[in-house]
């Protein structure tokens, strides 16, 4: 998808719930690994609703291909790490997609790319919180697009 543009439906909790593929490109040469988190705030709860939290990511990483299985440690498609999304309990690793609440109004789904300094050797399972305060010393730069959706 587009910045911008509706996820489509493969992406959703009313799809198949696959998470979207990814590109990116002109991170800073000295950049040595990369987050990503997705979260809505548009969700009717006090913080933004997380749907995806990924991290170590190698710097030659330019992608992350549709499906990214929900396991803590991934070795395949692509070596990384994967932390706790918001749903309470169940597959609550990995990527979650836009299941917003029936006629609760368009929600922007924001999919934002950390570049980090540092290879920082984390565990599996972190959060939201977690994940950007282990980071907050080490982002050179960040990317971001945004999707919405909304069901009738």
């Amino acid at each position: 998808f587009v910045c911008g543009d509706r996820i489509p439906s493969q992406y959703t909790g009313e799809g198949q719930d696959l998470s979207p593929p990814l590109r990116w490109h002109g991170a800073p040469q000295v950049t040595r690994e990369f987050a990503l988190i997705c979260d809505d705030p548009d969700a009717p709860c006090t913080e933004p609703w997380v749907h995806w939290v990924i991290y170590s990511l190698p710097a030659d990483t330019e992608s992350l291909p549709e499906g990214i299985p929900r396991d803590g440690q991934l070795q395949s498609p692509v070596p990384a790490i994967q932390g706790r999304n918001s749903w309470p309990d169940g597959e609550n690793v990995g990527y979650l997609g836009p299941m917003p609440p029936c006629r609760h109004g368009l929600h922007h789904y924001h999919f934002r790319l950390y570049a980090l300094d540092a290879p920082l050797n984390l565990a599996p399972g972190l959060d939201k919180a977690q994940l950007l305060e282990a980071i907050s010393e080490h982002v050179l730069t960040t990317a971001e697009i945004t999707g919405t959706y909304e069901r009738e």
